[in-house]
């Protein structure tokens, strides 16, 4: 296959490189494109290439009209419009595979050079984690071979060579990019793009299906990263508060939508005691106006540009949905009571269940209720004897329940005995509503890992958990987790159950170590928080800071462009030093030498490594003949410059400033 390449002409090798190239940038888009831009993009750079490797015309104008055309008008059906990122984005990568089929001169290529670099840029408009970065990085250093091949002499230039070159561009404009980075003003909205809606990770949902988590413990992507200032809790509290569900129609548990006017309704009573535990946040996006703070929050978290607000079921709500990676610091109270002390006719919503729905669970209830051991029981005793029958009822947790049918608490209790946490909450709220004790769901998420290299805690999408609030006077709503009393080991410790490997996976990780897994993991996951938080999370405030840091008593953005502009100036100022210095150390008569045998090996004079003039005028006058008046005074002059090397004249400097001026004036064939 390689010798096959390598008999192909300079153009179509180059062509064919680009071609990859450009395959690179665009392959991380195609998630976030139609089926129908994917498609095309493919078929268009796959015909690019048998032409190229057929060696067969380009098409006509008239084809890439069609195209084009066809592109508008597919963007036009599928987004509705031709602006905005998803619009914008499609027509980018379908038009750079089209430019592509004009590829007939340097200045078509540098065309497609310019698009790839801004359809490079445009993957960050999606996702910029580091796994991206990294991506485009590679992306980058192929677009620079590309760029330094195109430009390099004719014949077959080793892509090594140009690929050296590139690496050696892209090392020294590193410390240039880091300058920009750090002292560049962050000035919104011109630093970031807006995603456009829904573009997070779902995760949690407004409503809870029973089943619905299970899915989630299949996901082991990160919900958020919390790093705790002093002592983490134990595991057994790290309750991150989500939806809070009162509202039952049989099958869906819902928000609460009470039928009581807002006066009745139940407040927050919040009450708080102790020391409170603070922390930072690095939440994903998850498509949904709310914020996940440990039991209890009082005061709002510390967030830029978000507006947020409790709700009386402790839930912290934002204005807005959070559809991208959002950093917020919190400080929470995990002894705290809340809810009303006395009965009051806004509990009535909390006791509501369907007519007709989970008949066996109610007679149950009946049942409970008419035992002489639990006649005269108060609520707390009623709680601490399901949870019991629970315990010893040979009640299991499972993964993979299986799908449940309308009677979802009937098949819990009598039939199936099995569940995931949601069936296990839903169906302990039923009976304990049953038995006349207010009760709720509330959903988040339980638990977390801690990553040892970076003194995160990771909470994942498979610590989703649904528990229950259960209302008892004189106390207000109290947790209750029902399913520590089926899986003790769910809660408090990193007992979690595994979602079975796919068949690749089992491949790819069938033998290895499980522990060696888990490090390279946290190695991996530690790396990406510290992009997440040393390079997504640099914002003016820490430039300002910085600028502290070094002297400035009061940092404003002006302050950071005059020292932009400072830095650009001295390291500007200390490039033309370093070049001066370098010319004044290197041979003049060397340079000379130099300049004219790249000229002639860009007129196609073909020259062997180290020629000496005499020999490069002997090849040239071989090449093109000794007619030509610009062939033989470039001749001649080659013969001066030898003469001047062995037998340099009195004014030495003189005469080379001389041969220096006619090297300008010389014409060089084509």
């Amino acid at each position: 296959m390689l010798t096959k390449l390598n008999t192909l002409p300079r153009d179509s090798r180059d062509t064919l490189f680009l071609l990859l190239v450009i395959t690179w940038v665009v392959l991380p888009q195609v998630e976030n494109l139609p089926v129908w831009c994917s498609a095309m993009a493919a078929l268009v750079m796959l015909w690019r290439a048998w032409l190229a490797v057929k060696g067969l015309p380009l098409p006509s104008r008239w084809w890439l009209l069609a195209l084009t055309g066809i592109t508008v008008a597919a963007t036009l059906a599928t987004h509705k419009t031709l602006l905005g990122r998803d619009a914008g984005v499609t027509l980018i990568v379908v038009l750079l595979a089209l430019k592509t089929l004009e590829l007939r001169a340097r200045r078509d290529a540098f065309v497609v050079f310019f698009l790839s670099f801004f359809t490079m840029l445009s993957n960050f408009f999606y996702s910029q984690s580091l796994l991206t970065a990294l991506a485009m990085l590679v992306a980058l250093l192929g677009l620079l071979t590309a760029l330094v091949n195109a430009h390099m002499p004719v014949g077959k230039p080793p892509l090594l060579q140009a690929a050296k070159t590139a690496g050696w561009m892209a090392l020294l404009g590193a410390p240039i990019m880091a300058v920009l980075f750090v002292l560049f003003p962050r000035m919104a909205p011109l630093w970031g793009v807006p995603s456009d809606a829904m573009a997070g990770r779902s995760g949690l949902s407004a409503s809870m299906q029973v089943g619905s988590i299970a899915s989630l413990a299949l996901d082991e992507s990160i919900a958020m990263r919390i790093r705790f200032e002093g002592a983490a809790p134990a595991q057994s509290s790290l309750y991150f508060r989500g939806p809070v569900l009162s509202t039952f129609n049989g099958r869906d548990w819902q928000p609460l939508r009470s039928a009581l006017p807002a006066r009745m309704q139940i407040p927050a009573e919040l009450e708080v005691k102790g020391s409170a535990v603070r922390y930072q946040v690095t939440m994903e996006g998850n498509k949904h106006p709310w914020l996940l703070v440990l039991d209890a929050t009082v005061q709002k978290p510390e967030l830029v540009g978000i507006e947020a607000r409790m709700s009386p079921e402790l839930q912290w709500i934002t204005d807005r949905p959070l559809n991208d990676l959002v950093r917020y610091s919190a400080q929470s109270y995990l002894d705290f009571s809340h809810g009303p002390r006395r009965y009051m006719a806004g509990l009535m919503d909390y006791l509501e269940l369907p007519a007709g729905s989970n008949p066996r669970t109610l007679q149950l209830a009946n049942q409970m209720q008419a035992d002489p051991r639990y006649s005269q029981a108060n609520d707390t005793q009623l709680v601490a004897a399901v949870l019991q029958r629970l315990s010893q009822g040979g009640y299991s947790y499972t993964l993979d329940p299986g799908v449940f049918g309308q009677h979802t608490a009937d098949e819990f209790w009598f039939d199936r005995k099995e569940g995931f946490c949601e069936h296990i909450a839903s169906s302990f709220v039923i009976l304990m509503r049953a038995l006349n004790v207010p009760a709720r769901i509330v959903t988040g998420y339980q638990g977390g890992e801690k990553n040892t290299l970076d003194d995160y805690w990771v909470v994942r999408q498979r610590d989703a958990h649904a528990w229950a609030e259960v209302w008892l006077a004189g106390r207000g709503w109290v947790r209750v987790d029902p399913t520590a009393s089926v899986a003790p080991g769910r809660i408090g410790s990193l007992e979690r159950l595994q979602a079975p490997r796919g068949a690749i996976a089992s491949a790819l990780l069938g033998n290895v170590n499980p522990q060696v897994a888990l490090g390279l993991r946290a190695i991996w996951e530690a790396a990406n928080n510290a992009w997440n938080q040393r390079i997504l999370n640099y914002t003016q405030g820490k430039q300002l800071n910085l600028l502290k840091d070094i002297g400035f008593a009061s940092p404003s953005w002006e302050d950071l462009v005059y020292l932009l502009i400072g830095v650009v100036v001295l390291v500007s100022l200390s490039a033309a030093g370093w070049t001066l210095w370098e010319r004044s150390r290197q041979d003049p008569w060397l340079r000379l030498l130099d300049t004219a045998a790249t000229r002639l090996q860009k007129a196609g004079v073909t020259l062997p490594p180290h020629s000496p003039p005499r020999r490069m005028a002997e090849q040239l006058k071989q090449q093109f003949g000794s007619q030509n008046a610009g062939v033989q005074a470039i001749y001649d002059w080659l013969l001066r410059l030898e003469a001047h090397r062995y037998a340099p004249p009195a004014s030495e400097r003189a005469a080379l400033v001389t041969l220096q001026r006619e090297l300008k004036q010389l014409t060089w064939p084509t």
